[in-house]
């Protein structure tokens, strides 16, 4: 059914996969979803294949073929990047400080609800002598992040006399200094969202213009005051 492979449309004329197609799919799905079990019972992202293909119930060319390396079973486990996208695209505010603060709560969201998982990935991160690490952290990752420090710059918060591209590398700096804490235990699950904001909202006020000092002020002192309660609780 060499014709087959190829997506078919229904009556309606919405695409649809066929048999074969969706087989394959099904097995990527299961792959992929072992794969993450692994990697949060093991705390390892340095996958078995043998271990991974019988999870996965498919045999062990099964992962080869379908995704070629365990380094693409691994970026593909982590490809929540279009969930994370459609929950971003569903913020309600337009105003930009309010759209970068509420950005990083998705993060955090993602992060603390799965931590046994999370936790792993970011050890791997952390680890300089695993190409892992760029493969994540390239330039697609912080043009994002620095366009929505580049929307609050325009919306007047930021001084003009600041660099918007070195004060985004610093905010995600501290970022990920948040981070290391938080996989070493240092920081709870619950401090993990307080922390990050407060050092987004110190930095900020710092380079803020004198009309939004006043706004980034309230964030400096709720974020003080969550980091207490989280601490305290």
């Amino acid at each position: 059914m060499g014709a087959g492979a190829k997506p078919m449309r229904d009556e309606s004329g919405a695409v649809t996969l066929s048999r074969r197609e969706a087989g394959k799919e099904e097995r990527r799905r299961r792959i992929i979803r072992a794969a993450r079990d692994l990697i949060r019972e093991t705390g390892n992202t340095g996958l078995s294949m043998r271990a991974l293909a019988a999870r996965a119930g498919v045999s062990l060319a099964t992962p080869y073929n379908l995704f070629g390396s365990k380094r693409a079973i691994l970026l593909s486990v982590l490809d929540d990047i279009r969930e994370y996208l459609d929950r971003f695209a569903d913020l309600r505010s337009t105003e930009p400080l309010e759209r970068l603060f509420g950005a990083l709560d998705i993060c955090v969201d993602f992060y603390v609800a799965d931590p046994a998982f999370y936790r792993t990935v970011w050890a791997a991160l952390f680890d300089p002598s695993d190409d892992f690490r760029s493969q994540i952290f390239n330039s697609q990752r912080f043009a994002f992040w620095e366009s929505l420090v580049r929307d609050v710059a325009r919306a007047g918060a930021i001084a003009e006399d600041v660099d918007v591209e070195l004060l985004s590398r610093s905010l995600d700096r501290s970022f990920g200094a948040a981070m290391l804490d938080w996989v070493t235990g240092d920081l709870s699950n619950g401090q993990l969202g307080p922390t990050i904001r407060y050092g987004y909202a110190l930095a900020l006020r710092g380079a803020a213009s004198p009309p939004w000092a006043g706004a980034l002020d309230a964030r400096v002192r709720e974020s003080q005051a969550a980091i207490r309660a989280a601490a305290a609780g």
